[in-house]
């Protein structure tokens, strides 16, 4: 049996490439990007997230192409 809760996310630093319509492409590392869109404390406190902005994207191990914003970094 695997040791991968479903509630088991990890947490990845990237910056924020591009964005269309409230969905972000956020590259992780050289060659990985992720598709983020935003997570709901970043929606409840209305912070804005605009390309080059350095972000906390918290992803599935499951699947890790497909993410959510969690946190914008200070400059």
């Amino acid at each position: 049996m695997s040791d991968l809760n479903r509630d088991d996310k990890m947490a990845l630093e990237g910056v924020v490439l591009e964005t269309n319509k409230g969905i972000f492409k956020v590259q992780v590392n050289e060659s990985h990007f992720v598709t983020a869109r935003l997570g709901g404390k970043i929606k409840l406190n209305e912070i804005k997230v605009i390309v080059g902005d350095r972000v906390v994207v918290e992803v599935s191990p499951y699947d890790m192409s497909l993410g959510r914003i969690v946190k914008r970094m200070k400059l």
